[in-house]
């Protein structure tokens, strides 16, 4: 049985008491953390150092709990920073519609193998990837073949529309199950149980009722998690009540998709009895403040959230709407955006955003039990980060540099199913450095296809 330990760094657990060892240790079997606690000083835990077959010495590091990234597109790492300043309907029309068309199924492998390798280098061990363009039968094989490869634990929730959004991309409501359906017998519990599929109706403005009410149906029998855009911006509010006479939370309950596991995402314009709906369901809500800033969207109301004791994950949202999915960013831009929004300083303590990142993140995945915090028992999903930088030190709490001060470029190691996937800042198991240049090559080549059509395509540096 492969043994594993990490020592001697401060060890934030995010264990119910939250528990903080400096120094301390987590000693790893296999697939799973069997010892958290002090690291001594008088050479006591010798045997543990001479029974591991990889140790890692995180003097100067903190050792974490895996993030979870609750919601992003992989597929966009292809197209950030095409072009900046846009509100969301005509960031989609002008810019995600046209690239995800003209995007192919290898496109489709790359954009989301270098998400998953950005995500692992950023500290997100898990994450929520809501793929909606199925424009070629392989798009969804790549993305999740690109998470088998990366060593991540990833979801897909399988997307869709129905109804009304870009005609190319809908789909019928037969294809969506037909194609669900293919899904979770090929992919849920593959690469050792680290792929999941989850239910992904793309929005509530896309969908027809009829199709909700099926997913609804759908994802019970299956019980399957339901992901869904929600009250992202106020235009999709009117939209909902103009076509059905009821705002977007009010919808999702009516045809019955809220419930314990159901992910909200953003629901930046929910009112207080929308919140309660929330609340009383059990449900999650996914929030993405870069994203709702980028997108000038407005603020979710988090603190009003977590007062009703609603669970509140963290997502970077995909890179097209906030350009990166660096993790450790997310965390400060929830801190400060928050306070300055309310103007109470006192507002999102670190150690509360870091709960949102891990231990709420594992919840709304429903993964509580063996996931987000560092406890015996729970899988090995680590990450340990370097806080000997001169951006970082002298540290006086460990959980304040974490949120405040460490980017993603910071994270030295991470374990995933008890499995080194990201060493000394390197992936370990796929070639970064040829990734990068394989997909540069072709995101030159889909510039140079949708140029003509579509000028904001052209390179002016």
């Amino acid at each position: 049985m492969t043994k594993k330990l990490i020592y001697n760094g401060t060890v934030l657990t995010m264990n119910p008491d939250r528990s903080v060892y400096k120094p301390g240790y987590v000693y790893i079997e296999h697939d799973t953390i069997r010892e958290v606690g002090e690291w001594p000083q008088d050479g006591s835990k010798q045997a543990l150092l001479e029974s591991a077959s990889w140790v890692h010495d995180a003097e100067g590091k903190v050792i974490v709990p895996g993030l979870v990234n609750t919601h992003t597109h992989l597929f966009q790492t292809f197209i950030r920073g095409v072009s900046d300043d846009m509100p969301l309907a005509q960031w989609l029309r002008q810019i995600i519609w046209p690239s995800s068309l003209a995007m192919e199924a290898e496109d489709f492998y790359l954009a989301a193998l270098i998400g998953c390798i950005e995500n692992l280098k950023s500290g997100a061990t898990y994450i929520m990837d809501h793929h909606y363009v199925h424009t070629y039968p392989e798009n969804d094989d790549g993305v999740l073949r690109a998470m088998e490869e990366s060593g991540i634990r990833g979801c897909m929730a399988r997307g869709g529309v129905d109804l009304s959004y870009e005609p190319k991309l809908r789909e019928t409501e037969e294809e969506i199950f037909a194609n669900t359906d293919k899904l979770l017998d090929q992919w849920d519990g593959a690469a050792s149980g680290r792929i999941e599929i989850a239910m992904g109706p793309l929005n509530l403005y896309g969908c027809s009722r009829a199709f909700l009410e099926h997913a609804a149906k759908y994802s019970e029998r299956r019980q399957l998690i339901s992901h869904i855009h929600v009250a992202e911006t106020s235009d999709q509010i009117e939209n909902t009540k103009a076509r059905f006479g009821l705002r977007n939370l009010e919808l999702l309950e009516a045809v019955g998709l809220l419930g314990p596991k159901t992910q909200v995402v953003h629901g930046v314009w929910l009112d207080d009895g929308e919140l309660e709906s929330i609340a009383r369901a059990k449900a999650s809500v996914v929030h993405c403040p870069v994203s709702n800033m980028y997108l000038a969207s407005g603020v979710a109301r988090v603190p009003d959230m977590l007062k009703l004791g609603i669970n509140v994950a963290l997502g970077t949202d995909g890179p097209g709407s906030n350009n990166c999915q660096d993790n450790l960013e997310v965390l400060k831009f929830t801190a400060c955006l928050h306070k300055v929004n309310q103007l109470d300083s006192t507002l999102l303590p670190p150690m509360e955003v870091l709960q949102l990142a891990t231990v709420n993140g594992a919840r709304a995945m429903g993964r509580e039990r063996d996931l987000g915090s560092l406890e015996p028992g729970k899988k090995a999903d680590v990450v340990v980060v370097d806080l000997r930088k001169a951006h970082i030190s002298p540290v006086h709490r460990a959980s304040s540099a974490l949120v405040y001060n460490a980017n993603g470029n910071d994270v030295d190691t991470v374990l995933v199913n008890g499995q080194v996937v990201v060493e000394h800042g390197a992936c370990t198991l796929v070639d970064e450095q040829e990734i990068i240049r394989r997909a540069q090559a072709r995101v030159d080549r889909l510039r140079a296809k949708l140029a003509p059509e579509y000028p904001v395509f052209r390179v002016v540096e």
